[in-house]
């Protein structure tokens, strides 16, 4: 009986300012890639990061070229630019989608899997994922859990947002004709017939970590890293990173406050050792960055060891992890609560015109009549 064959993947990659991950991250998925196709460049919101006509400024281009030249036998490697900024947001308002849109245009692949310039994997984790596809054709969507690094390898980030759900990315999709790449945030594709591929045969993050299986993600491992993903954000969301400049000088360049280390500065976060084992080409950069094969200005780690030797930094950040559960306890009863309320409140007659917005409004005069008499 025949073994069904591999499936075959395209990786897609957008990038602005990638080094010194470029080349690493290449040859860590040019092994398992039926074709590369990277989208280099930024969007309109990305000025003061970019060169004047919409490129890196740190040589990510000419290290994809270099990559084109000396590491590329297969002829695996597709590099998209254009000489202007691409645009800003699709149709739902949402970022980077046309970039997105470039490389998955050009796919001929059986899988999309999306990848960032600083995102890795174990080989043999790929491996299996890729073996898992092809045990079973009919999955259509795979999400991964995070390890997020920050300031340096040996050490990783947590937070109540990434609990809840932002260490999970959609990042691997079915793909053929008539197949349509949605939006970047989320990663979201819809077949031919306009179906999310989420809403099928979705293998989820969660059973991928339960073997172990992880996204590799070191989003704040470099001080000019986060000083660009900053200057990028703050320039794209004012509202949600309104203050994400100060939060970088205060919480990240230096440890103003150990409590909120994650870029999601609104909520709880803190730093852990971290004592797995990294990937292939990430031990390789590092390597290469402590024998000054490369020229990477890391971040000092003299305060954050510190920090992690302190008990007191421990016990609190336990207590925080703690209260994690107790904040999602909480908001799972008012939610209950609003739903039971609700239900009750279609089935009984008088209630039915009780408005929560109009009480509210009711309580906030009574509060200002109070004040003013």
């Amino acid at each position: 009986m025949n073994q069904p064959a591999y499936p075959k993947i395209s990786f897609g990659i957008i990038v602005l300012n990638g080094e010194p991950f470029t080349r690493y991250c290449l040859k860590s998925i040019y092994p398992f890639a039926h074709e590369i196709i990277v989208v280099e460049g930024g969007h309109e919101n990305a000025v003061e990061m970019c060169t004047s006509d919409g490129h890196s400024i740190d040589g990510t281009l000419e290290a994809l070229r270099r990559f084109k030249q000396e590491d590329d036998p297969d002829n695996k490697l597709q590099i998209i630019t254009r000489d202007a900024f691409w645009p800003m947001k699709d149709e739902l308002g949402r970022y980077r989608t046309h970039q997105s849109r470039a490389y998955a245009e050009k796919a001929t692949g059986d899988y999309l899997w999306q990848i960032d310039i600083d995102e890795f994997y174990h080989a043999e984790d790929m491996k299996y994922v890729i073996n898992m596809l092809k045990q079973d054709p009919a999955i259509t969507a795979v999400s991964f859990q995070t390890q997020t690094f920050w300031g340096d390898v040996a050490y990783t980030v947590d937070s109540w947002p990434l609990r809840r759900g932002l260490n999970m990315h959609n990042r691997l999709f079915k793909w053929g004709n008539g197949y349509r790449y949605v939006t970047h945030e989320p990663p979201t594709v819809y077949d031919a017939n306009g179906i999310d591929m989420h809403s099928l045969n979705w293998v989820k993050g969660k059973t991928l970590a339960k073997r172990g299986i992880y996204l590799y993600h070191y989003a704040f491992l470099f001080p000019w890293e986060v000083y660009q993903k900053v200057s990028v954000y703050q320039s794209e969301k004012k509202t949600t990173y309104a203050k994400i400049t100060e939060w970088s000088k205060n919480n990240y360049f230096r440890l103003g406050n150990p409590y909120r280390v994650y870029s999601y500065y609104q909520s709880p976060s803190w730093l852990e050792r971290f004592y797995g084992k990294h990937p292939q080409q990430i031990v390789q950069m590092m390597e290469d960055i402590q024998s000054g094969k490369i020229k990477v200005e890391l971040r000092q780690t003299d305060d954050i060891e510190k920090l992690l030797n302190s008990r007191w930094y421990i016990i609190r950040r336990a207590w925080l992890k703690y209260l994690d559960y107790i904040n999602r306890f909480l908001i799972g009863i008012i939610d209950l609560s609003i739903k039971l309320f609700l239900i009750i409140k279609n089935c009984i007659p008088p209630l039915r015109k009780f408005s929560f917005t109009q009480a509210f409004y009711k309580i906030v005069r009574r509060g200002r009549q109070t004040k003013i008499s």
